[in-house]
């Protein structure tokens, strides 16, 4: 569907003379991650363009003003819930909520979507009704995962949007910034206010040759998962360029885009080219392709750039598509980086089991047409060789409209005629809405999924899964065999008829040749009259209003109980668990019952088993949280490196701060949840000497001071008054601007 078409009208109408702005102020040829951010920065009445200078990369913090928001239904809720006390009436800006992430993948389709429906109904229908009253476009359950759902119909090159989920840089495929971010931030954006975020450093991905074989656009974004890890691109903008690049479809370029956030990019992007323009066509939006193609140069990087890219990027790697093998990564972090050729000696190695027991395709990373198409390729050539699946199979569509013409093309046949089960449009396992069936829920096995994370417990809750990432080709390969250690480049598989086959290199339209079709995409439009009431129940166990926090009180923080000392991965589902807590998203009294309960005490190796220190014996987190609280007492978090890694969901943030946590120390943050910390008026510290972390004791009581003459680039001492009697101190760092510092002061962002 075509939106939006007077605001791209607007970005298209000025992006030139920003762009030369943007130029002349640098004094130096720009990139395109450059055009587009300098072409969004903030502008109080939309036509004063404030650039006097150019601003540093990774140290400048710089207000934007981005063109959309999306939200999906998890993070959705309590976005909008804090939107409720902005004051407005409709949203500043075009803004969307997706209904992907509260149906659970168990039966199929037919029979888990009216469930859904059923469990989920008032969630659904304060989302609805709070969309219709402000003027947000709406997407029901069943219409698609959010970020397929925006690559079809809101994504376009030269533009900037945020979205309250981690994979919003999917858009990127469409040579878009689109940056996740909490739900305080799309507040920010909705409420007409300026958005900040620290200018990011830009790392240059070369591609050079083509894609040939088994390899696919998942294989460039694994292998560069492996080259940068989990946190290589944390504060940068991932920019994609070379002939390689036009070579991939927009798609598969979405795909590589999405994953970027597993690297810790606050976005990742290519310039704009045909296959852009194809898949703009494709899906209804000509006039979007046609206002791209007159801007021309202006989105893609100036050609001095290209020519020299070590003189522009922080950092340049070069991937040659054309000697690309395919790879698998994991398990348990997306970047243990293996190609195929090597898998088969690390999975006998270390043990892991041999057996694939259930191969997943879908997710918002790999469910395109072109995806399901390659799928079903490989599906095809079982059914035709004679060969017995040996796993079990299971496919989640991208989008209604990917469904409905995947199903008319054959393509959904071709996959259930090998006995995979499609699943709802949704996110489903990925996220961990999964009831999987099992004989034992603790034993130890392996998986592969298209999808983009695969930490402990994330798909099924199991921490003995070992879950591994692929490309959905590669995915239907393994479930064809059963087994880890195959490798579709050179081993054969023996048929029904006890003959040696060997599966042929997967096949797909980048784009459906009769087009796209669909009966009902699933889009409800709001009332344009904001007419309408908000639909919640006082009564009810999932949605919550929000109460303001209060502002600091103007001293230190004196004898603080360590809540816990996290060691090792402490991510964001870690901290705040999705699976069964997903029902919790609007509620944060109930949702906060899972503070960190997934992540392992330093003292005793255990999960949710920490000291409370007014009775001596282990309990939960929470339930420790909730006990000093009630006392009046508050508590710091201690943690390693990385911190908050993985999905934007600012409930990791909120819970701390529900339950009278003050201060969440730790070796190094995760870029959206240090954000989300500070917009909640947490006080976000890290080590000035990491191994100060190994100084804590179970039992201290911690004190922060520094607060009174807190400003930018200041110190922190944190003192740890020892049970013996004796004390120490060391420095603590933070990153904190002025604004955020007046954040940290009003109790939160929203009060500020």
């Amino acid at each position: 569907m075509l939106f939006d078409l007077d605001l791209i009208r607007t970005v298209y109408g000025t992006f030139a003379n920003r762009v030369d702005a943007a130029r002349k102020a640098a004094g130096t040829p720009l990139t395109l991650t450059e055009k587009i951010l300098y072409a969004h920065l903030f502008d109080a009445d939309g036509t004063k363009l404030p650039i006097g200078h150019a601003y540093v990369r990774g140290t400048d913090y710089v207000n934007f003003r981005p063109d959309r928001v999306a939200m999906q239904d998890a993070t959705a809720q309590m976005a909008l819930l804090q939107f409720m006390n902005a004051g407005r009436d409709r949203s500043a800006v075009p803004a969307s909520v997706h209904c992907d992430h509260l149906i659970q993948a168990d039966m199929g389709a037919d029979k888990d979507l009216p469930t859904a429906n059923s469990a989920n109904r008032e969630v659904y229908d304060f989302l609805s009704s709070v969309s219709n009253r402000y003027g947000i476009g709406f997407w029901k359950p069943g219409a698609g995962i959010i970020h397929q759902v925006v690559l079809e119909n809101y994504a376009f090159p030269g533009g900037m949007m945020v979205g309250t989920d981690s994979h919003t840089p999917n858009a990127g495929g469409l040579g878009m910034i689109a940056i996740g971010v909490g739900g305080a931030d799309a507040v920010d954006v909705m409420a007409g206010i300026p958005w900040e975020l620290k200018m990011p450093k830009i790392i240059g991905v070369k591609l050079t040759g083509k894609l040939g074989g088994w390899a696919s656009p998942k294989d460039v974004i694994l292998k560069l998962a492996g080259i940068l890890t989990v946190k290589g691109g944390t504060n940068a903008v991932i920019e994609y360029f070379g002939d390689g690049a036009a070579a991939l479809s927009a798609t598969g370029k979405a795909t590589i885009c999405n994953m970027g956030a597993e690297v810790g990019a606050t976005c990742s992007l290519f310039p704009y080219d045909e296959a852009m323009e194809r898949y703009l066509r494709a899906t209804g939006r000509a006039e979007v392709a046609d206002g791209a193609n007159a801007l021309g140069d202006n989105l893609r990087a100036d050609a001095e750039v290209a020519a020299d890219p070590g003189k522009y990027y922080d950092r340049v790697i070069e991937i040659d598509l054309s000697a690309l093998e395919p790879y698998i990564n994991g398990p348990f972090t997306p970047d243990a980086a293996h190609t195929i050729s090597e898998f088969g000696a690390f999975v006998r190695e270390k043990g892991i089991p041999q057996q694939m027991e259930v191969g997943l395709v879908g997710s918002c990373t790999n469910s395109s047409y072109q995806d399901m198409g390659r799928a079903a390729s490989v599906a095809r050539q079982a059914k035709a060789k004679d060969l017995k699946v040996k796993a079990e199979f299971i496919i989640n569509p991208g989008s209604e409209q990917v469904r409905y013409t995947a199903e008319r093309d054959g393509i959904l046949g071709d996959l259930t005629a090998i006995g995979g089960v499609i699943m709802a449009n949704a996110c489903g396992p990925c996220i961990g809405q999964w009831a999987r069936h099992t004989d034992d829920p603790t034993r130890p096995n392996s998986i592969v999924t298209s999808f983009n994370r695969n930490f402990a417990k994330r798909a099924d809750g199991n921490p003995n899964t070992h879950a591994f990432v692929a490309s959905p080709e590669l995915v239907t390969a393994l479930t064809i065999a059963g087994d880890l250690t195959f490798n579709p480049l050179t081993d054969t598989l023996t048929n029904e008829k006890g003959e040696p086959v060997r599966l042929d290199p997967p096949q797909g339209d980048e784009l459906p040749r009769q087009g796209f079709g669909v009966k009902d995409n699933g889009y409800i439009a709001p009332d344009a009259a904001n007419r309408g009431e908000v639909a919640i129940d006082p009564q009810s166990k999932r949605l919550q209003r929000l109460e303001p926090f209060a502002p600091w009180d103007g001293g230190d923080f004196t004898e603080l109980r360590l809540l816990i000392q996290a060691a090792g991965k402490c991510t964001t589902d870690h901290i705040s668990m999705a699976g069964p807590w997903l029902r919790f998203r609007g509620h944060l009294e109930n949702i906060s019952d899972n503070l960190l309960m997934g992540a392992v005490n330093r003292f005793n190796g255990q999960t949710n088993s920490v000291l409370n220190p007014l009775t001596g014996a282990y309990e939960g987190v929470s339930a420790v949280a909730k006990q000093l609280k009630a006392q009046g007492i508050g508590s710091i978090i201690v943690a390693e490196e990385n911190y908050g890694e993985g999905s934007s969901r600012e409930h990791a943030a909120l819970e701390p701060r529900f339950l009278n946590a003050k201060v969440v120390l730790v070796k190094s943050f995760a870029r959206i949840h240090e954000t989300n910390l500070k917009k909640q008026g947490m006080l976000a510290l890290t080590f000035a000497d990491g191994a100060d972390y190994d100084r804590i004791r179970e039992d201290d009581r911690i004190s922060v001071t520094g607060l009174k003459t807190f400003a930018p680039g200041s110190r922190m001492t944190i003192t740890l008054l020892h049970s013996d009697g004796t004390s120490e101190s060391f420095e603590a760092l933070h990153t904190y601007n002025e604004q955020q510092i007046g954040w940290f002061r009003a109790g939160s962002a929203l009060n500020s």
